[in-house]
């Protein structure tokens, strides 16, 4: 049987991470669109994740990006977000966005641009000193578009050199998550293209360094909830980047395209003892069309559904199917968690909180739509590249 006390502890204590950038705008390759209200500074987007926060309780801590969100005073911004309710979480570096990088960042066959790299990172790493960031986070989009272009075993040499250096300067308590992506921008081969390939360095590495997975960055048809079940298994999975795709990396709500993968990734997160506060649990997503601070609520109420569903799980009654060979019966104590409608429970859970039991429905009575409107007039709206 479940006890629910337990999955209302559990539920309100877990955590997920806005992103900085999911409050500025973004668009397609071809288009970046503008809304009103955007952001124009770092403490604007922060501003903006404490009413994510306010609605629904587990969204504490606010994922930053350098270059970005480079401030003269990190001290300063962190202050800024403790009076908001909030922490400073991970640190996202970015070698992807200057000219220098077009054959790639640390992958790059001219050791001076891998030492601009790599000094990029280092910075990152500064940055975690002041703000007191626990996680720093490599997606690298390193790699060829041609056979022949570059020696694919070197590149793997110099990603392993660069991450040594940077793994190297982590403090106490820091640690590395890296990132894989299957293809985008590069084409004939990405330099991290899947888990095997971030957890072999990770591996290699040590301790501090941790494989993170992001939902949209598979080939069509990928187990993702096997790699989350082995990482776990192996103690390398260290966070997610959550969002849906139907074709590509297209970064759309999480739980939108596919609410069953989602439950089915929370379950062996769940099953393998994930839910805690070694794993993070970050939202990465590009709210190109939509209304961008309702979209991370409804985001943030997603996972929470998937995770309710997944704590609802008879763990007995499937262990015992398992263990009996009975494949339908199995099949059903799974499906019966994920029919379940938690939306009650989860409306309990927040009363219990203190909060409202509809987030978004308090965030429209809040009227910060509205202000945000008015007052951020003028200015350079933060978005891709700002």
């Amino acid at each position: 049987m479940t006890d629910l006390a337990a999955v209302k502890t559990a539920l309100k204590t877990q955590a997920v991470e806005t992103p900085s950038w999911a409050y500025g705008n973004s668009g397609t390759r071809f288009k970046v669109f503008a809304q009103q209200g955007v952001p124009r500074t770092v403490k604007e987007k922060l501003d903006d994740a404490a009413q994510v926060h306010a609605v629904t309780g587990i969204a504490p801590t606010v994922a930053l990006h350098i270059p970005w969100d480079t401030v003269d005073d990190y001290a300063d911004l962190a202050e800024h977000a403790e009076k908001r309710g909030l922490g400073l979480g991970t640190v996202n570096s970015n070698t992807f966005q200057d000219d220098a990088y077009r054959l790639g960042s640390v992958c790059h066959p001219d050791p001076a641009v891998r030492r601009k790299a790599v000094g990029h990172l280092l910075d990152c790493v500064d940055i975690m000193d002041a703000t007191g960031s626990r996680d720093l986070k490599l997606w690298f989009a390193d790699g060829t578009n041609y056979p022949g272009q570059d020696d694919i075993r070197a590149r793997q040499d110099r990603l392993a050199e660069a991450l040594a250096q940077v793994y190297a300067r982590l403090g106490e308590g820091q640690r590395m998550l890296l990132e894989y992506k299957l293809f985008e921008p590069a084409f004939y081969t990405t330099d991290v293209p899947d888990w095997g390939t971030a957890y072999a360095h990770c591996l290699k590495l040590g301790p501090k360094a941790q494989v993170v997975v992001d939902t949209g960055h598979h080939a069509p048809g990928t187990n993702i909830e096997f790699i989350v079940a082995t990482l776990l298994r192996e103690r390398k999975l260290g966070g997610f980047d959550f969002n849906s795709r139907f074709y590509a990396d297209d970064d759309l709500m999480v739980g939108a395209a596919d609410p069953f993968q989602l439950f089915r990734i929370m379950c062996e997160v769940v099953g393998g003892g994930g839910l805690t506060s070694e794993v993070a649990f970050m939202l990465d997503q590009c709210h190109n069309i939509e209304a961008k601070i309702p979209a991370i609520i409804r985001s943030v109420m997603n996972v929470q559904e998937a995770t309710a569903k997944a704590l609802l799980v008879d763990r007995e009654a499937l262990a015992a199917a398992q263990t009996a060979g009975d494949v339908l019966g199995a099949n059903a104590v799974l499906m019966d968690a994920y029919d379940t409608d938690v939306r009650p429970l989860l409306r309990e859970v927040r009363d219990e909180m203190g909060l409202d039991p509809d987030p978004l429905a308090a965030y429209r009575r809040s009227g910060w739509a509205e202000r945000i409107v008015a007052e951020r007039v003028g200015g350079q709206q933060a978005g891709w590249g700002a």
